[in-house]
């Protein structure tokens, strides 16, 4: 999956010794990456919210991706495809260039790498276990801080070995990918009884609480996606680092993310999309983790190339770059807010729409969240500089760190 897009990335570097940033002056802030940061927010909670909408939440997405048996069977699979881990890989790229960044600033500064890095690691993990609990139970920062502290000290070493890290990280994953495919599609074979509905039902019926011990007693079916995808988290976190080096976000990496998006646009997606419509759930696992994070590579190259070409940021792009800049806030909020409208202990609509009538529902509530959490986001960084939950884990980082 990704090899070629390692393979692209170390075309365009220079040397093969250890990796440290070498630039005097300290880069501007890059728009796109702020921009993209909001894309994959927003993005997310467009997969998301089929599971917050659904009156069995992620237990009951679960069983009945890729076969609605609705009349907007159609619909509704085109409109989940076109998310599906799409906007995950992408905000798993984005976690990777954002190591890079830090990497280049503590050589400026001229401190060691990774240094206190372990410290934000350990405060990611720890929103994620919160968020986990309290949230949402796909929660993906927990995956994401042990991916980072293992990454961090990978990009410590040479390119050459990043690269083989990266490689390998890639291979385990593909073949992982393959031996459960086949694995479920010979369960599927052999086992083909309906799951019978949750009773008690603790997404309709069951208090904030009910909630919280529900996903502590599911907490291994629940916390297995973060384990299954550690290696491509691992490839994808590398090959946004190296990318990001490599000059993606400059006009010299004009033939890079050229290079991406053909792969990303013209390759991957009419497969993913084609595999995932009309062969519904039954290769969930090969496009999600497949083909997806390669279409997401076409996204990160199609962003970098708009805002070099296109220099002003407009309208949309400043909402999405006020999401991208308390990404941490907004991605908890709008599983928070989208709670509440759907699950029981809220207004509890996702039990009392009728099936005919969930896709519409599902739309319309993702068009509210959104709206809600672009709203509190700019009116926030009017005033302040960055997003509460950024605010708390800064201010806990610098005090474990102990660095003013």
């Amino acid at each position: 999956m990704t090899d070629s897009i390692a393979e692209i990335a170390g075309r365009y570097r220079k040397s093969d010794e250890p990796s440290t940033i070498t630039q005097s002056k300290t880069p501007t802030r890059l728009v796109a990456l702020d921009v993209l940061r909001g894309i994959a927010i927003l993005g997310t909670l467009g997969t998301n919210i089929w599971i917050l909408t659904h009156p069995e939440g992620l237990v009951g997405y679960i069983d009945e991706v890729g076969s609605p048996a609705t009349g907007w069977m159609w619909s509704e699979r085109v409109l989940q495809q076109l998310a599906q881990g799409k906007f995950l890989g992408l905000l798993t790229i984005m976690f990777g260039i954002g190591l890079a960044i830090q990497q280049g600033s503590a050589a400026r500064a001229d401190r060691r790498w990774p240094g206190s890095y372990p410290w934000r690691a350990g405060l990611l993990f720890l929103d994620g276990v919160l968020n986990f609990l309290f949230i949402a139970e796909f929660d993906v920062l927990t995956g994401y801080a042990v991916t980072g502290l293992v990454v961090a000290f990978i990009l410590a070493i040479s390119e050459r070995t990043q690269r083989r890290w990266l490689a390998i990280a890639a291979g385990f994953h593909l073949a992982m990918l393959t031996l459960i495919g086949i694995a479920m599609a010979v369960a599927n074979q052999q086992d083909s009884t309906p799951r019978q509905p949750l009773d008690p039902n603790p997404y309709a019926n069951g208090s904030f609480w009910d909630l919280v011990l529900f996903r502590l007693d599911n907490a291994g079916m629940f916390r297995f996606e973060p384990i299954f995808v550690f290696p491509m988290s691992i490839a994808l976190f590398l090959a946004g680092a190296q990318l990001f080096r490599a000059g993606l976000f400059r006009p010299e990496g004009e033939r890079i993310r050229r290079r991406l998006m053909i792969i990303g646009f013209a390759v991957a997606a009419p497969i993913d999309l084609a595999v995932g419509v009309l062969e519904g759930g039954d290769l969930v696992l090969f496009t999600r983790y497949g083909t997806a994070p390669v279409v997401a590579f076409g996204l990160l190259a199609l962003v970098a190339e708009f805002y070099l070409r296109r220099p002003r940021v407009g309208f949309i792009g400043r909402r999405l770059t006020e999401v991208g800049r308390m990404a941490l806030s907004c991605y908890i909020l709008q599983n928070l807010v989208a709670s509440v409208l759907c699950y029981g202990w809220g207004f509890g609509l996702a039990a009392r729409v009728s099936p005919d009538a969930r896709v519409p529902f599902t739309v319309g509530v993702y068009l509210l969240v959104a709206l809600i959490i672009v709203t509190i986001a700019h009116l926030w960084l009017r005033r302040f500089e960055r997003g509460p939950v950024e605010w708390v884990w800064n201010r806990s980082y610098r005090a474990l760190a102990r660095e003013r």
